[in-house]
C-alpha cells in the first residue's frame, strides 16, 4: 500500500426472517462462542464488564513444493517499494532477482538490500525481457500503474500494483482489458482487502449483527512532514543521477525539479492527491467488507491550509458519496476525511453504522457494539390533560407492558493475535497463491477500478466545486449525479 502506517456473498435481505433483531442477536451471540454466550446469560458474569475480548483466528496456509520458487522484480524502488519487496521477501518460496528505478541511489540502496549481484535497471523493459522474472512488483508514482502494468502483463508477468490501480479511469478499462486478454494474475495493493480484521467484520455484518447499514465514515489524519508528503530530497538529486525526461512520461514537460520527483504525490501530474492516495483504501475495505460495487454520487470539498510548498493537491479533504441500494446491501450514505495538519491529534478510524449497532475497525482491532431499538418508544405526553395522558398510558401498557429482560454485553472486541504478520504479508501471500494455483485474485483490475473511480470523481468535484457522478457497473464518470 502507498503511504499508509505499516502496522481486511450475498447479504441476507434487510427485512428477511434471518435477519430479524432476534435471530440477529442469537446470530451474534453464536459467533462470539461458548465463553461469549455464557456470559451473556449470566447477569453476575456482567457485574464487573461488559466487554469481552476474542483473537482473531489466523488462516492456514497450504505447503507447496520446494522448488515452486516465484522470482520477483521490483520496479520503483521507493518507500513503498521497499516495504512491498521486504513483505514479499517474508513470504517462502519467494526470491527476488531485479530492480528498476530512474533515481541511481535507489540502485545503489537495492544492492544494499538485496545483494550485489542482484540485476539493476532504469528501463523496466529490460525487467519485462528477463526470462528469470514470474512477477513484479509496481510501485512506481501513479501516473506510470497503468503501462507498466499493461506493459508486464503482456510479456507474460504477474503483476502486483500499488493502489491507486491508475490516475485516469479510461486507463482502467484498459488494464482491465489486458488482464483478460492475457490471463496472468493482477492484483491491486490495497492490502485491507486480505486483512483477517475485516474479514470478521465481513462476516458479522452478513449476519446482521448490527441490522441495516445506513452510514459509513473514515479518517486518516495526521500531523507531521512525512505524513504530508514532505519526503526528504537526497543531496545528490540532479539531471545526471534521476532519468528526468523518462519519469515525466505522459505528463506535461517540465524543467529539472527534484521536489516534482521525490514528492510526486503532492502533484496532480504524478499522483492522485488526497482522494486517489488515501480514500481510495477506505473505499477497497468499504467494497469488500460490503460487497458493494461502489457509490453513484460524489462531493468533495476542502483547501490548502497548511502545507504551503508548491503542492497543488489539498492538505484538507472532505469526500461524501452516496451508495445506492442494491441486493447487497441498503442504500446508505460514506463520508471521509483526511486532514494533514490535525492538531488535536493523529487519527485513524473507520466506522460502519447500522440499525442495531456499528462496528469500529483499528489497525489491530475490530469492536462490535450492539444497541438494539427499545421495543417501546417511550412518552411524551406531559403537555396532554391529565385525563388524557391517563388514558394514553393505559392504552399505551397494554401495547407495551413493562417485563424485566435479561441484559447482555452491548459491546465486543475482537484483536489480531501476537504472531500475525500484518495485512500486507496476507495480502502477498494471496498474490502469489494466485500466482502458483491460477486462482483469481482478491482484488483484480475491476476491483481495483471500482475503488479508484470514484476518486477520481471526487478530484473532479473537488477542483470543479460539483457534485459528480459515477456509474458503478459502467465503472464511469457519469454525465447526471
Amino acid at each position: 500500500m502507498k503511504d499508509a502506517p505499516n502496522p481486511a456473498q450475498p447479504t441476507p435481505l434487510p427485512h428477511s426472517p434471518s435477519n430479524s433483531p432476534r435471530n440477529s442477536r442469537r446470530s451474534f451471540l453464536r459467533k462470539l462462542g461458548a465463553s461469549a454466550a455464557v456470559a451473556a446469560a449470566v447477569p453476575s458474569a456482567l457485574a464487573s464488564a461488559r466487554t469481552h475480548a476474542e483473537y482473531l483466528p489466523l488462516v492456514k496456509k497450504q505447503p507447496f513444493a520446494a522448488n515452486d520458487r516465484i522470482r520477483i522484480a521490483l520496479i520503483g524502488t521507493g518507500g513503498m517499494g521497499i516495504g512491498d519487496a521486504q513483505t514479499a521477501l517474508m513470504v517462502e518460496g519467494v526470491e527476488i532477482v531485479a530492480a528498476c528505478d530512474l533515481y541511481d541511489g535507489r540502485l545503489t540502496r537495492a544492492k544494499e538490500l538485496w545483494g550485489k549481484d542482484l540485476f539493476t535497471t532504469k528501463d523496466y523493459r529490460q525487467i519485462l525481457e528477463r526470462p528469470d522474472v514470474d512477477a513484479v512488483i509496481n510501485a512506481t508514482t501513479d501516473h506510470w500503474h497503468e503501462k507498466i502494468s499493461t506493459d508486464a502483463l503482456r510479456k507474460g508477468k504477474h503483476v502486483y500494483c500499488e493502489k491507486p490501480m491508475v490516475q485516469k479511469v479510461d486507463e482502467g478499462h484498459q488494464l482491465i482489458k489486458v488482464q483478460k486478454e492475457t490471463g496472468k494474475t493482477f492484483q491491486v495493493g490495497s492490502q485491507f482487502v486480505s486483512s483477517i480484521i475485516h474479514a470478521k467484520a465481513k462476516e458479522l455484518i452478513k449476519a446482521g449483527d448490527i441490522g441495516e447499514i445506513n452510514f459509513a465514515e473514515a479518517q486518516f489524519d495526521r500531523h507531521n512532514a512525512m505524513g504530508a508528503w514532505q519526503y526528504s530530497i537526497p543531496l545528490d538529486a540532479s539531471p545526471q543521477t534521476v532519468d528526468w525526461d523518462t519519469y515525466l512520461g505522459n505528463a506535461p514537460k517540465r524543467p529539472w525539479d527534484p521536489l516534482r520527483f521525490f514528492r510526486w504525490r503532492n502533484y496532480q501530474d504524478y499522483g492522485t492527491g488526497v482522494s486517489g492516495d488515501l480514500y481510495v483504501h477506505l473505499l477497497s475495505m468499504l467494497h469488500f467488507v460490503t460487497d458493494s460495487k461502489g457509490p453513484n454520487r460524489v462531493m468533495a470539498t476542502g483547501g490548502l491550509r497548511h502545507w504551503k510548498d508548491g503542492r497543488d493537491v489539498p492538505d484538507l479533504h472532505l469526500g461524501l458519496f452516496d451508495y445506492p441500494k442494491t441486493d447487497a446491501h441498503p442504500e446508505f450514505n460514506l463520508a471521509l476525511r483526511a486532514n494533514f495538519v490535525s492538531g488535536g491529534t493523529a487519527n485513524y478510524q473507520f466506522r460502519i453504522v447500522g440499525s442495531e449497532g456499528d462496528v469500529t475497525i483499528g489497525w489491530d482491532s475490530l469492536t462490535v457494539r450492539r444497541t438494539p431499538f427499545a421495543k417501546a418508544p417511550g412518552l411524551s405526553i406531559d403537555s396532554f390533560p391529565l385525563a388524557m395522558q391517563e388514558a394514553y398510558k393505559q392504552e399505551y401498557y397494554l401495547k407495551y407492558p413493562v417485563r424485566p429482560t435479561m441484559e447482555g454485553p452491548t459491546e465486543f472486541v475482537y484483536k489480531t493475535p501476537k504472531d500475525y504478520k500484518g495485512d500486507r504479508y496476507e495480502h502477498f501471500v494471496n498474490f502469489f497463491d494466485s500466482v502458483r494455483n491460477g486462482k483469481p485474485s482478491v482484488e483484480d483490475a475491476t476491483f481495483g477500478l471500482r475503488a479508484c473511480g470514484p476518486t477520481q470523481a471526487g478530484n473532479l468535484s473537488y477542483f470543479g466545486r460539483k457534485i459528480v457522478g459515477w456509474d458503478p457497473e459502467k465503472m464511469r464518470i457519469a454525465e447526471k449525479a
